[in-house]
């Protein structure tokens, strides 16, 4: 029987075809080749077909999802919710610090959720490709010149296809220096990580990015002890810096330790623990290190150099900030590969836009702002502008501000720390920017940023009436907080 992949007189590309998952023969000229199938990449490519495009999704892992589904945010994120349900971790304000659901956790009960959460991650995405005929290969791709790549399967099966426009989604990986002994013993990256056999008695972190700030945190929820050590004088540089001392005293509170401004001298493995010299002399001892402090582009194996397109030193790509187009025009890079802000929302979009602009799509304007989720213990989530850009930019502005504590919700759940920080212009009464640390801050921020991209004022939070009792009510408390510092206008 032919595939449903096959034509008549086409050349014989052989892939697993996505719809009907026979092995068949295929074209091999495409609309768009998409290379990498995380969140850019998905999105482009069904992008792509519900505009009647045919399209190949190229990812050299055996599973479809990309970094995001199998080492980046869903694992991350599955392990957070796992590790605050067993811990109890939620309930510690009503029940004590010594709380726990289940006193014995172990990493087979972490796994066994993470497992179960990515197969259902990689089913749903399988049947998304399905439903609107996208075409997909495991597979290295390789630009053989500025139209077509040589594709290299995991058994050294070769083939080429051709292509009218293309994706470059390929994602990042943990950024390994070679001063680093990483042996997946003592010393992890943030992808090896997932591997642990057993939980550790003690833990250091190398890195205060966002990366490394969710697992500290996640551990530390467990009770292990972890050391936090960031060169820098501060962590979460992109978040209000109100939010982030907050944040910091929150860990430190709970028993963490942070070393701030203090560069890493020397990292040894020993059989009983990984050291970690400072250049200020200190030496921190524990069971096991993670180190994760930055990330870099998967574009070793993409060939770039054949076609003259540069990443930087950290395997980044440049694009056109509107476009996504890269030095030439009908080859797009979006998601992490090309830098900041590396969220898996934003790579979605990233995705859709670059399909849009291949096909001749006009694009909507981008909104004003977009949040950004940290999915540490506690959560902190921030959209628009923090004060100290508000402050560097002249405006004269107010704030409001809500403690979860004080609203009823916030009692109802035992929470006793996390905030809400609105910010206003004084002279529009425009929101300008909000922010957020603690219990479900990533789901809260969504109303911020949508009064903000409407260029919505204060008075929508004093004239609008919010579920009682909720944490969302917040937004009432912090809007007339700062109403009634601004007057009525």
């Amino acid at each position: 029987m032919r595939s449903c992949l096959s034509r008549a007189g086409t050349p014989d590309l052989i892939v697993r075809c996505s719809i009907c998952s026979r092995w068949g023969t295929a074209l091999d000229q495409f609309d768009m080749l998409v290379i990498g199938s995380g969140p850019s990449g998905r999105r482009a490519a069904v992008q792509a077909a519900k505009l009647g495009k045919s399209v190949l999704v190229v990812d050299k892992g055996r599973r479809l999802g990309g970094v995001s589904v199998h080492t980046g945010t869903i694992p991350s994120k599955t392990i957070r919710e796992t590790v605050l349900n067993l811990s109890g971790f939620r309930e510690r304000g009503f029940y004590g610090r010594g709380y726990r659901v289940k006193q014995d956790i172990s990493v087979h009960d972490i796994v066994d959720r993470l497992h179960k959460t990515l197969d259902h991650e990689v089913e749903v995405l399988q049947h998304q490709f399905m439903r609107n005929m996208v075409r997909s290969l495991a597979a290295t791709a390789r630009f053989v010149d500025p139209n077509r790549v040589e594709l290299t399967t995991d058994k050294e099966e070769r083939s080429e296809v051709s292509f009218d426009y293309a994706l470059i989604a390929v994602g990042t990986r943990p950024h390994r220096p070679d001063s680093v002994p990483f042996d997946r013993k003592r010393i992890f990256d943030s992808d090896e990580i997932l591997e642990l056999e057993r939980l550790p008695r003690s833990l250091t972190v190398i890195g205060g990015g966002v990366i490394g700030v969710e697992y500290a945190t996640i551990f530390s929820a467990l009770d292990v002890p972890v050391t936090l050590v960031e060169p820098r004088n501060t962590i979460l540089d992109f978040v209000d810096r109100e939010i982030v001392d907050d944040f910091i005293h929150q860990m430190r509170d709970r028993g963490m330790t942070v070393r701030l401004g203090s560069a890493v001298k020397d990292i040894i493995s020993k059989p009983d623990c990984a050291e970690v010299t400072l250049a200020d002399g200190r030496v921190i001892r524990s069971e096991i290190l993670l180190y994760a402090a930055g990330r870099t582009g998967n574009v070793a194996s993409l060939g770039l150099e054949t076609i003259g397109i540069e990443p930087d030193n950290r395997g980044r790509l440049k694009v056109d900030a509107h476009t996504l187009q890269t030095s030439i025009p009908h080859i797009y890079a979006a998601g992490d590969v090309i830098g900041f802000p590396s969220l898996a929302s934003t790579s979605m979009e990233q995705g859709r836009v670059a399909a849009c602009h291949a096909f001749g799509l006009p694009l909507p304007p981008a909104p004003e702002a977009f949040p950004y989720g940290i999915y540490a213990v506690p959560e902190i989530s921030t959209v628009g502008q923090s004060e100290e850009d508000v402050r560097a930019s002249g405006i004269a502005y107010e704030c409001g501000v809500a403690r979860f504590r004080e609203t009823s919700r916030g009692h109802i759940m035992g929470v006793n720390s996390g905030f809400l920080k609105l910010i206003f212009a004084i002279g529009t009464r425009r929101l300008l920017g909000a922010h957020i640390v603690g219990e479900g801050a990533t789901e809260l921020i969504h109303i911020g940023q949508a009064v903000i991209n409407l260029k919505g004022t204060v008075d929508f939070f004093v004239e609008n009436t919010f579920n009682y009792p909720t944490l969302a009510e917040a937004y009432k408390i912090a809007g007339l907080d700062a109403w009634n510092r601004m007057g009525r206008g």
